[in-house]
């Protein structure tokens, strides 16, 4: 398994990191044997980046993989969580923060993280589920900070949703080590322009930012929530459709773009649209480690076979991104 250097921490990532969320569910609802196995395959493979959150089936990602790990006990891996400050939390984001980060570090079964991922979204003056950016570099950092000095994380992460420009004004502070960005075939604007009137959030270049600040990209939304399968069809223990996050506005045109990129496939690129949407997303040289999600240990292996393929040539990434052309002008 190839491994990266992550940002200025030192740390070398596998490029294929193992998703614990929600929308594969694997590690929510699938089968504890199931779990394990396919942890301990991952582990043999060379994975050594593990990413789950308290949201997560409300903490049963983290019970599940600390489980997990406790049985396997394996050496050298790197575990990341996540904390969300609730609304009505605002007013004491770092009580909020220390009492989210023991509670993951008790269903865990360990001592520390290596990365606590901040997973609000980010914008200029906050409001809702969303911080603002002062909110993040005045309150949520301290705190993040406190809890390292006291040895229970090792770097700071934040997840980049929410406002392009409050994203980039927090990178630019380089207080964080870490930062979980959307980067897929249906959207890559963390790497390149968008064309004109393009279906999608535009995030600016934001590689050049996280490179600038030597920030560790951990790659999010890869297959666009299983969207770039460009089948509709969900295995029982998925998740629901997820709301797609920084592509189209519903999960059936961001299907119905992902089948329009099907050329790859034909043309000979890659096998299957979910092996170019990985092997795209490792194209990049920001890109530090990426998640795919799963539901079965059989998507596992399909994400490792991806993984342990070259990048995408720039052929078709050229390709990519002729077939992107089209669908400028179209609604989001």
């Amino acid at each position: 398994m190839e491994t990266r250097v992550f940002g200025r921490t030192g740390m070398r990532l596998s490029v294929l990191g193992f998703g614990c969320g929600a929308v594969g569910g694997l590690m929510v609802r699938g089968d504890a044997a199931d779990q394990e196995r396919t942890i301990a395959r991952a582990i043999a493979a060379g994975v050594n980046y593990f990413d789950t959150a308290v949201l997560y089936g409300d903490g049963e990602s983290e019970k599940n993989l600390g489980r997990v790990l406790q049985k396997l006990k394996p050496t050298n891996v790197v575990v990341g969580t996540k904390v969300r400050v609730p609304a009505s939390e605002i007013g004491r984001i770092d009580d909020a923060v220390r009492t989210s980060l023991e509670g993951s570090l008790a269903r865990l079964r360990l001592d520390r993280v290596d990365i606590l991922h901040l997973h609000n979204p980010i914008t200029g003056n906050g409001g809702g589920s969303a911080l603002s950016v002062r909110q993040v570099l005045d309150e949520v950092v301290p705190a993040f900070e406190r809890l390292r000095r006291q040895g229970k994380i090792r770097f700071l992460g934040m997840t980049a949703l929410g406002d392009t420009a409050a994203l980039h004004q927090v990178i630019d502070a380089r207080v964080f080590d870490s930062a979980q960005v959307v980067y897929n075939m249906l959207n890559p604007s963390a790497a390149c322009e968008l064309p004109a009137s393009y279906p999608a959030q535009d995030y600016g270049r934001l590689f050049e930012h996280t490179q600038a600040a030597g920030v560790g990209v951990v790659g999010i939304r890869v297959l666009a929530g299983g969207a770039l399968s460009g089948s509709a069809e969900r295995h029982p223990i998925a998740g629901p459709a997820p709301e797609p996050i920084g592509s189209a506005m519903s999960y059936d045109a961001d299907i119905d773009r992902a089948r329009r990129l099907m050329p790859l496939v034909e043309e000979g690129f890659a096998a299957s649209l979910t092996e170019a949407a990985t092997r795209f997303a490792l194209s990049h040289p920001a890109m530090g480690t990426i998640l795919v999600g799963m539901a079965t240990p059989q998507q596992f292996e399909d994400a490792l076979a991806a993984a342990e393929k070259d990048p995408l040539p720039q052929a078709a990434l050229d390709r990519l991104s002729a077939l992107r052309q089209g669908f400028s002008g179209e609604a989001r």
